[in-house]
């Protein structure tokens, strides 16, 4: 048995040893990269080897075809192995960190489709929301990629409920969320602006009723006010006043949409019936917000 010094001693170069050879693996392999391609030079490696070398690229490389082609390879040489799977999920890793998004999504769904019951997939999962989530950016932006991200973040938060990647997904999904109410009401201003009063209404409309949730309803139901008092409808404007009120009392919204009735001589009350009064109700009965 090795005690004091002698054990320090032979533990430490034990370590170094491992090291040493770590190293020269990964040079190697490099070496071998560089002379001949891919395909050739790394056959005689095992799997764990060309991951490590994988990892090690995924590290020190900006580029991501420099990792990329070492866990393409184990795929290839060493398929349906743990070495196999590990290297697909970090195919969509280095993918995605490239913002090479349509290529991580591939690898993502397929890690999903062949190993669905993994530990991995929920990060699968996720990374597969993220390729659609991260390309989200201007309101102006065609909002098919913002559809899609809050598909596949809802799929991350109903499949994988008890997970991190659940709680990073709720977070995201509203503001994607927020982020097509942001749309509508873009849309909707520019139609106030130009006078198209009943096309203004409609993307309105649509806030209230489908993004509730949204930071953008108090607004979407000023506007409202706005609007139906524009085009004379008093019964509509005094209801999304009093909707308004109801919810957002304390926003400044509500605000400007009650000196508005006041000065036509008109205040924030549910009158006729319409689309507004039954939100109103929903409201009343607690099934909104």
């Amino acid at each position: 048995m090795l005690t004091g010094w002698g054990a320090a001693d032979m533990i430490a170069d034990r370590g170094i040893l491992r090291f040493g050879l770590t190293c020269a693996v990964v040079a190697l392999l490099a070496g071998c990269a560089a002379k001949d391609g891919p395909d050739e030079s790394l056959s005689s490696f095992s799997a764990e080897e060309i991951y490590k070398r994988g990892e090690y690229e995924l590290e020190t490389s900006r580029r991501s075809s420099d990792s990329l082609r070492y866990f393409k390879e184990i795929e290839r040489l060493y398929p349906y192995t743990e070495w196999s799977r590990r290297a697909l999920i970090m195919q969509a890793f280095a993918h995605h960190r490239a913002r090479e998004y349509e290529d991580s999504r591939a690898a993502a769904q397929r890690f999903l489709d062949t190993y669905p019951g993994d530990k991995d997939a929920p990060y699968a999962a996720y990374l597969l929301a993220l390729s659609f989530y991260d390309q989200i950016d201007e309101v102006g932006r065609d909002q098919g990629l913002t559809f899609q991200a809050l598909q596949h973040l809802r799929r991350v938060i109903e499949e994988y409920p008890d997970t991190d990647y659940a709680r990073s997904a709720v977070l995201k999904f509203e503001l994607a969320f927020d982020h097509l109410a942001a749309k509508e009401m873009e849309i909707g201003r520019y139609y106030l602006k130009r006078g198209n009063y009943n096309a203004a209404i409609n993307r309105f409309r649509v806030v209230v009723e489908d993004f509730q949730t949204s930071t953008h309803t108090p607004e979407a139901l000023h506007r409202l006010v706005e609007a139906y008092l524009s085009l004379g409808l008093r019964d509509e404007a005094q209801t999304a006043g009093a909707v308004l009120g109801y919810n957002f009392e304390a926003n400044p919204f509500y605000q400007d949409s009650f000196a508005l009735l006041t000065g036509q001589g008109l205040s924030p009350e549910v009158q006729g019936e319409g689309w507004l009064q039954s939100i109103y109700r929903q409201s009343i009965l607690g099934r909104w917000l």
